[in-house]
């Protein structure tokens, strides 16, 4: 994987995750997610803080300040708008060249820059479909960004199992589409409905 391979993607995952974002009601931040323990607040919160200012900080190579990490951006009336105005300054961050280079350190370890992107891409299209889902939406992504999204979900799996972030692997015929292969691999059922 390179950045011409990670980029666009990591472009039209962001650009969904925000229209999922926005169609999000207010009264549905207590609703139940496929993220086990997980309300749509909760995700909300995940996901801006790590797909949109982690996204654009690890591009910068700088750490998360505890004011954002203790934040809860869900609780704001545009929390929204200001979601998909966040993804646009980390992607920006993204596309200099210098982003992509050499590794990221994470604190635990280090990682290429290039994974790095690919990890957050796939926390865009995963917890992108659990927020749709949890609000009543449909999910839509490329077969394209849904191949990439699996090379990552199946490279990554076992360890994010260790951390508890992916539960058990969902049986599905070898016949599923590519995302829904994806979602399964990463301990989500394609059926759930809220």
């Amino acid at each position: 994987m390179d950045k011409d391979t990670v980029y666009p993607h990591l472009t039209e995952l962001a650009a969904e995750a925000a229209r999922i974002a926005r169609g999000v009601g207010g009264d549905r931040l207590g609703a139940p997610t496929p993220c086990k323990g997980w309300d749509v607040r909760a995700l909300a919160n995940h996901l801006v803080l790590y797909s949109a200012h982690g996204l654009e900080y690890r591009a910068q190579r700088r750490q998360l300040p505890e004011e954002l990490t203790a934040r809860d951006f869900a609780a704001e009336p545009d929390w929204a708008r200001q979601y998909a105005l966040q993804l646009d300054r980390a992607l920006a961050a993204w596309s200099e060249p210098v982003a992509w280079e050499g590794e990221i350190d994470l604190g635990f370890t280090a990682m290429p820059a290039v994974e790095i992107a690919s990890l957050i891409a796939k926390e865009l299209a995963v917890h992108g479909w659990d927020l749709a889902r949890a609000s009543g939406q449909e999910h839509r992504i490329s077969d394209e960004a849904a191949a990439l999204v699996l090379t990552v979900v199946e490279t990554h799996a076992e360890v994010y199992r260790q951390y508890d972030g992916f539960s058990d692997p969902v049986s599905l015929p070898d016949s599923a589409p590519v995302f829904e292969r994806a979602l399964a691999a990463a301990g989500r059922d394609p059926r759930w409905r809220a």
